[in-house]
């Protein structure tokens, strides 16, 4: 390892000590998308979490029984609904399963669907939380998901987004690990690092109660890289007094 990625390992430690000299604890949670079977990707996802609290995004339309057996005695593993197919339906720019434009009664009847699914497949584990494929859905349908038995969406944070219907919290993810343009592999450490730090900071330096910063993985894409950061993170918690991990039901 490099001692620029060990200074950065050091760096996040001191901000954690700062938050824990000021009585206060940091809190991440963990979300991984598009499940849909017991693959040997999950099989390890499911190893490197142990006993960590984790939000598996699954995609209703393609989840399989065996995947609910795969969760089975495992109680910290919540399910979120991911669109319906997760195909695109956007007729140019950004990829979106529900982009501006799609009929309501439609997208309504496709998010009812997922809904229903899920919990016939996972039961209670399925929780009342949406997350849109590629992280993208029209304003114009976001009061749709309370009426299909949705309590709140997670997409990934902005500092600018349209204000919530009554009823539908925000259950946002921060720090993606993927470097989607750059190949699909680890963003790499220095980022991941300075992004969670600087994350934390911010949030110290505010004062004000944020909720948990959320960390984003792909596990059907997971290299070993940033399986081996997530470790290290989940090491760290374990180690530090001031950081730990939240379950997504504890933040509906």
């Amino acid at each position: 390892m490099s001692g620029r990625s060990s200074a950065g390992w050091s760096g996040l430690a001191a901000e954690l000590d700062r938050w824990g000299d000021a009585g206060r604890t940091a809190a991440l949670w963990w979300r991984d998308d598009d499940a849909v079977a017991a693959t040997p990707q999950l099989r390890d996802l499911l190893q490197l979490a142990g006993e960590v609290p984790l939000a598996l995004a699954a995609i209703p339309a393609f989840a399989r029984p065996d995947l609910a057996e795969a969760l089975d005695e495992r109680p910290q593993i919540a399910v979120l609904q991911h669109g319906w197919q997760h195909v695109n339906r956007a007729a140019g720019g950004k990829k979106s399963e529900y982009p501006p434009g799609r009929a309501h009664a439609a997208v309504a009847a496709e998010i009812a669907a997922g809904r229903a699914r899920l919990v016939a497949l996972f039961g209670l584990r399925a929780v009342p939380a949406f997350v849109p494929p590629w992280n993208r859905l029209g304003d114009d349908f976001l009061t749709i998901l309370p009426h299909c038995g949705i309590a709140a969406l997670s997409g990934m944070a902005a500092p600018h987004r349209a204000a919530l219907p009554p009823g539908l919290a925000a259950i946002d993810v921060h720090l993606d690990l993927v470097a989607w343009h750059e190949g699909g592999g680890f963003i790499g450490e220095d980022a991941a690092l300075a992004g969670l730090a600087g994350l934390l900071r911010r949030r110290r330096r505010d004062g004000s109660e944020q909720g948990p910063v959320g960390i984003l993985t792909h596990h059907l894409i997971m290299d070993r890289a940033t399986a081996a950061f997530v470790a290290r993170l989940i090491a760290l918690s374990r180690s530090h007094r001031a950081l730990r991990w939240a379950a997504v039901t504890d933040l509906l």
